[in-house]
């Protein structure tokens, strides 16, 4: 029999989401969809769920920041609709992305049911991290 429902839709200053888009039994799909380059959507980590991020459409620069025992390591990766790839990110590593193009759109699945307790964030800058993109 064919089913229809309705997907959990959130809108904040940052993004357009559409949440646990499949209702399947571990885990959630999401979609955000990002109109903005002016928006940084980070940090927070999770000691439980894992990430796996992929770029649909446009481009995004990815933060990622490894707790060390001297502070944190930052690392910077891009996902872009033109070089397709995957990201994972582990429980423990703090995350976040900034559109590069307008109308960027992300995919992405989490191992678990969203759980606000099992979400750690801090603000932008908290790392003394630079969003900012260096023009070549």
């Amino acid at each position: 029999m064919i089913e229809k429902e309705k997907v959990q839709y959130h809108e904040d200053d940052r993004a357009q989401r559409l949440l646990n888009i499949f209702d399947i039994p571990a885990g959630q799909i999401n979609v955000s969809h990002v109109s903005s380059t002016d928006h940084i959507v980070a940090w927070h980590k999770h000691d439980i769920q894992t990430d796996y991020w992929v770029c649909l459409k446009g481009a995004f620069k990815v933060g990622l920041a490894y707790p060390t025992s001297d502070g944190v390591d930052i690392r910077w990766e891009y996902l872009s609709d033109r070089d397709p790839s995957m990201i994972k990110i582990p429980p423990g590593v703090y995350h976040g992305y900034k559109a590069l193009q307008p109308e960027s759109i992300m995919l992405y699945y989490l191992t678990e049911k969203y759980n606000p307790e099992d979400e750690f964030p801090v603000p932008p800058g908290a790392f003394d991290e630079d969003w900012s993109i260096t023009n070549k």
